[in-house]
C-alpha cells in the first residue's frame, strides 16, 4: 500500500465525471449484444468478432479507469489490473448467461448472475491474500451510481405529476422508521441498523452503500446486507406482478407499488413490462423519484450518525459542520452533478447519443462490483449465529415495505 493521493470518494467523483466528460466529448462507448437463445445465436451474435470487440474496447475504458483509481487511493496497480482481467472475464460470463432467452422470461439480472458466480469461485477456491486485498467492490458500484445520476432526469419525474415525489416521502420516511425501530428491538448493531433500514426503505443496494459511507461502516457488513437486497429482490419482481394481476389492481396501483417496493431499478423494469405499459412507466418514475432522494438521505443520515455518535459517546468535540461534512459520502456529489448535467445542461439529442454507452458502462460497472462482492463473501460468515437476527429484521421491514406501499398507492394512483 503507497499513500494515498485522495480520499477513494473524490477519487470517484473524479473519475466517474471523467468517463461522462469523455461520453460528452465525442469519445463513443461501444454497447456489446449479450441477448441469445440458442446456441447457434450465441455464437452469430454475441461471441460474433463485430461484438468481442466492443466488449474489448469497453475493456480498455474500464481498465484504466480501475488502475487510475488504485494509483489515487494508494493501492498497488499492477495487482489491481491482474484482479481487474479476472473480475472483467467473469462477469463477461454474467452477462452472457443473464442474456439467454430463458433467464430474461424468468427475470434474472446479470448482477445475480456475477454475485453468483462470485460467491461459487470465492468459497470453492482459496484466493490468494494479495488478490482479496485489492477488491474493491464499493469503488465499481460507486462508480456505477455516478453514472446512474446520468439517468435520473428530473423533467421525467415531474411528468408523473408531484404524486411519485409524495409517496416516496412517505414510504422512505415510514419505512425508514419501522425498520429502525425494529432492528433496536431485536438489538442489531448500529452499522446493520442504518444499513437495513435505508437499504429497505431508500432504494436498495444503493442507499445501503450511500449510508455505509456516511457513518464510514465495516464492509462485510456492507456486503451481507447488498446479498439480502439482491436475494429478496427475484422472488419479489416475480410474485409481486402475480400477485397484481390474480387481484386485478389498476396498472397505475401496480405500477407505483413496484417502484416503491422493489430495491433495484432493473427488477423495477422487469417486474413493471409483466404487468403492462402504464404499470412500467409509474413503476420507473417512482423508482427515479426514491433515487433522488437519495442525496438527501445520505446527508440527512450523516448528519444524524454525528450528533448521535457524539451523545453516545460523551464526545466533548462538537458535531460541527465541518465533521458532518468529513461524514458525508462524497460520491453523491457525483451522483446529485451527473443528474443536474443530464437534467439542465445537456441538450436531449446529445442525451439520446449517449445514454446508450453510458447506461452500458453504468451496468459493467454493477456487474463487476458485485463479481468482487461475491469473490470476498464466505458463505459461512452469512449464517452464523450473530446473522440471523438482521436477516429477520431485514424480512420483516421488507414486509411491512410492501404492505404500506400498496396501501399508499392506491391511496394516491387509484
Amino acid at each position: 500500500m503507497k499513500k494515498a493521493w485522495m480520499h477513494e470518494d473524490w477519487a470517484i467523483v473524479v473519475l466517474g465525471g471523467l468517463i461522462i466528460l469523455l461520453a460528452l466529448s465525442g469519445l463513443v462507448i461501444p454497447v456489446p449484444v449479450y441477448s441469445w437463445k440458442n446456441g447457434g445465436e450465441l455464437v452469430s451474435t454475441v461471441l460474433s468478432v463485430t461484438n468481442l470487440t466492443y466488449i474489448g474496447k469497453q475493456l480498455l475504458i474500464v481498465t484504466p479507469v480501475a488502475a487510475l483509481a488504485a494509483a489515487l487511493t494508494g493501492k498497488p496497480v499492477k495487482n489491481t489490473i491482474l484482479v481487474f482481467l479476472v473480475i472483467f472475464i467473469i462477469t463477461q460470463v454474467a452477462l452472457v448467461l443473464a442474456g439467454n432467452s430463458i433467464m430474461k422470461e424468468l427475470n434474472l439480472e446479470a448482477v445475480i448472475f456475477s454475485l453468483a458466480l462470485g460467491l461459487i469461485i470465492g468459497n470453492c477456491f482459496k484466493l490468494p491474500e494479495w488478490f482479496r486485498e485489492v477488491l474493491n467492490a464499493e469503488l465499481y458500484v460507486k462508480i456505477g451510481l455516478v453514472l446512474l445520476g446520468c439517468s435520473v432526469i428530473f423533467s421525467d419525474v415531474m411528468k408523473a405529476g408531484g404524486l411519485g415525489l409524495v409517496q416516496a416521502l412517505v414510504v422512505v420516511l415510514s419505512v425508514w422508521y419501522f425498520a429502525f425501530w425494529l432492528c433496536r428491538k431485536m438489538k442489531v448493531d448500529d452499522d446493520l441498523t442504518m444499513m437495513i433500514s435505508s437499504a429497505v426503505s431508500i432504494c436498495g443496494v444503493s442507499a445501503a452503500i450511500a449510508t455505509s459511507g456516511a457513518i464510514k461502516g465495516d464492509s462485510k457488513k456492507l456486503s451481507y446486507v447488498i446479498s439480502m437486497v439482491l436475494v429478496t429482490a427475484v422472488p419479489m419482481m416475480i410474485f409481486m406482478p402475480v400477485i397484481a394481476n390474480y387481484f386485478h389492481f389498476p396498472e397505475r396501483v401496480t405500477g407505483a407499488w413496484l417502484g416503491g417496493s422493489i430495491d433495484t431499478s432493473g427488477a423495477v423494469v422487469a417486474s413493471g413490462s409483466l404487468v403492462g405499459e402504464e404499470a412500467l412507466k409509474i413503476s420507473t418514475i417512482v423508482k427515479f423519484s426514491q433515487n433522488v432522494l437519495l442525496g438527501i438521505a445520505a446527508f440527512a443520515i450523516s448528519v444524524y450518525w454525528t450528533y448521535s455518535k457524539s451523545t453516545a459517546t460523551g464526545s466533548k468535540e462538537k458535531p460541527t459542520l465541518r465533521l458532518i461534512w468529513q461524514r458525508f459520502p462524497k460520491f453523491i456529489l457525483g451522483f446529485i452533478g451527473a443528474s443536474l448535467l443530464f437534467s439542465f445542461v445537456v441538450t436531449p439529442e446529445v442525451n439520446a447519443s449517449v445514454k446508450n454507452g453510458l447506461k452500458s458502462l453504468q451496468g459493467l460497472w454493477f456487474g463487476l462490483a458485485f463479481t468482487s462482492i461475491g469473490l470476498e463473501t464466505r458463505f459461512a460468515d452469512l449464517f452464523k449465529n450473530n446473522s440471523r437476527k438482521p436477516l429477520w429484521a431485514f424480512l420483516i421491514a421488507q414486509l411491512f415495505n410492501v404492505i404500506i406501499t400498496l396501501i399508499i398507492a392506491f391511496i394516491l394512483f387509484r
